[in-house]
């Protein structure tokens, strides 16, 4: 078995058979693994052989996996961004890719508020089609007679952007969406959202009408969900806001006027009849005060919800067990702007328990190994079928559309295996860090830092809505700065609240790595932590200045660290309390404590095995200690 893939899914109309195809296909590549590997990387070199790219880096139309590996190095987007350029300015040599680039896809880039444009073609744009066909024969393995009902499967489109070498620029999800494979073959489900409502640019008309469309059809929802587990939590926001307007729709018959897309509104009028009684069923279960298992009321045959909830959408986990109640939440791929990777073939695992087997036919994948603390080790790149359980990588990629040994900054833990290919789990993304001196804090520890603190503000009758860091180095030390969006479920006075957020200020700090609490407590290299609540809806805002900035809603992910000036001046004039951890007390002694005790341990174990960081950390402790004392 090649890279290639079986045509005949699309062409068998029989949902069953072609699922079952699917999961031979699936066992095919997974068994065949090393084999499938060597063919995809083969195919890409000899495809591009006479591309600008390979020519500089001397690979001179081999094929060789060996010399592939020696002639061409790790890159980044920085590093090909030159020849991107001249694509988006209309080049049209084949600088990348030997075949005609047929679009931009735009990365979500809400990290660094810098997006990326990334070339597509055809060959690399159908396998991405029909890696999203395998979702549902994954599924079917597990949850029966999904092919008797309709997905509610919520999509939202962006307008495009014209590049000035007449390319059409998109996210990822609209190339889909647009395609024929999606009109015709919809991956094996029924959607209850009619096309032109899915095409619709403007976000409150596509939402309004999908959800209405929907609710009409609520007896035959199996499934629902969105992309990211963020966008469900949005919907669900939008029916608290909005379902006294939707019950009336369905009641008279007549759509809300405020929906002026003449396609939207042709393609309601065959899906909108009154239905008093429905209407009246959903205003008893929007009306009665608690929302807690809503999307199971509303729609009582769903088997379960689909959502991405993996990296940075596990905080929303909690959210979305309240609005789905006993259903389960699957998290069902992985992918990139750059490419479809891997597939989860345990879907009804628990959240925590997610892993993805990476399909060796959608592109060749090397793997960094990292260390404990996510930095490189000094050591050969590894390939799909020898990765060590375990271990952590990051993964690096080359594709169809012409990205060689491109780093996708995503950091993967080996969770096992499905016959050679691995199992891997999302654990973070490199380089979303807060640092101030030698303190080293990534997306996953700040993660389960704000767990903990989570549990006393629950406790004390608050919610966060969201949050996302930044660390401030304007003045002497530096601190860390969290951004909070909260509730509470009664009025709380400003004392009683301070108390709560220093609190919570301390016990974040406490939930950091020793070298944190060693520049915190001991040498007082990193200032006291610092808590800045933000008014009600400021990361819909957020959210909302991405999205008018070319960010997909499909793909919006709250950026967990802010490195942009812009989106750091629209927290701050939305911050209306400022709380910081400033009673150092005996929390800093034991943290004090904890440095010194880390000296006497690490000269105990030897130089071998210390880590440069920590060395230099060590030196540092030392010479204050001498002069301590």
């Amino acid at each position: 078995m090649s890279g290639e893939f079986p045509l005949v899914c699309e062409e068998n109309n029989n949902k069953k058979e072609r699922c079952k195809e699917a999961l031979e296909f699936i066992e095919n590549v997974t068994e065949k693994a090393g084999e499938v590997q060597g063919q995809v990387l083969s195919a890409i070199l000899t495809t591009n052989g006479d591309t600008e790219y390979l020519k500089r880096h001397g690979l001179n139309r081999t094929s060789d996996r060996e010399a592939f590996k020696k002639c061409l190095p790790l890159i980044s987007y920085e590093d090909i961004e030159p020849d991107i350029q001249r694509i988006v300015n209309g080049d049209t040599s084949p600088i990348l890719s030997a075949h005609p680039v047929i679009e931009l896809i735009i990365s979500s880039g809400t990290s660094s508020g810098q997006q990326k444009l990334l070339p597509i073609n055809q060959e690399d744009l159908e396998r991405r089609i029909f890696f999203e066909s395998l979702r549902m024969p994954a599924m079917s393995q597990y949850v029966e007679g999904l092919e008797k009902g309709k997905a509610m499967q919520f999509f939202f489109m962006r307008p495009e952007v014209k590049t000035p070498g007449g390319l059409m620029a998109h996210a990822v999800l609209v190339s889909i969406y647009k395609s024929r494979q999606f009109r015709e073959a919809r991956y094996y489900n029924e959607y209850t959202s009619p096309i032109e409502t899915v095409l619709c640019t403007d976000s409150y008309q596509s939402m309004y009408s999908q959800l209405l469309c929907g609710l009409i059809q609520s007896p035959l929802v199996l499934t629902v969900g969105t992309a990211f587990a963020l966008g469900l939590i949005k919907v669900m926001h939008f029916l608290q806001k909005h379902w006294t307007q939707l019950c009336l729709d369905i009641e008279t018959g007549s759509l809300n006027k405020d929906i002026i897309d003449t396609s939207v509104r042709q393609a309601m009028i065959n899906i909108l009849h009154p239905n008093p009684g429905l209407a009246q069923l959903i205003r008893s279960e929007c009306s009665g005060g608690s929302w807690q298992g809503i999307i199971g009321r509303l729609w009582p045959n769903t088997k379960y919800v689909s959502v991405i909830m993996t990296g940075t959408m596990a905080q929303y986990i909690p959210s979305l067990e309240y609005y789905a109640g006993e259903l389960p939440l699957v998290s069902s791929v992985y992918c990139s702007s750059e490419c479809s990777a891997g597939i989860n073939l345990n879907p009804l695992c628990k959240p925590s328990e997610v892993s993805y087997t990476l399909l060796p036919n959608m592109a060749y994948f090397e793997f960094l190994p990292l260390q404990r603390n996510g930095d490189k080790q000094e050591q050969e790149l590894v390939d799909l079928v020898d990765v060590k359980l375990g271990q952590e990588y990051e993964l690096v990629v080359t594709t169809f559309s012409g990205l060689y040994r491109y780093k996708l900054g995503d950091v993967l833990l080996v969770t096992g295996f499905h016959n050679k290919a691995p199992h891997f789990h999302f654990v973070c993304r490199r380089n979303v860090l807060l640092s101030i001196d030698s303190d080293k804090t990534d997306e996953r520890e700040l993660q389960s830092a704000m767990e903990n603190a989570l549990k006393h503000l629950e406790l004390n009758g608050g919610k966060l809505i969201d949050y996302t860091s930044y660390a401030d180095t304007s003045s002497i030390p530096g601190h860390y700065v969290l951004f909070w969006e909260v509730c509470f479920s009664t009025k709380v006075i400003p004392e009683h609240l301070n108390s709560v957020l220093e609190e919570s200020c301390i016990i974040v700090e406490e939930s950091l790595n020793p070298v944190y609490r060693i520049c915190r407590g001991f040498d007082k290299s990193v200032g006291p932590l610092e808590i800045r609540v933000v008014e009600g809806g400021t990361f819909d805002q957020l959210m909302d200045y991405a999205i008018e900035r070319g960010a997909s809603i499909n793909q919006y992910k709250t950026p967990r660290c802010i490195k942009s000036t812009s989106v750091l001046e629209l927290l701050n004039s939305r911050a209306s309390v400022h709380v910081l951890h400033l009673t150092f007390g005996t929390r800093v002694e034991i943290w004090t404590c904890e440095a010194e005790k880390l000296i006497l341990v690490d000269c105990q174990i030897g130089g071998c095995h210390i880590q440069l960081q920590t060395i230099v950390i060590v030196v540092k402790m030392v010479e204050l200690c001498t002069q301590k004392y």
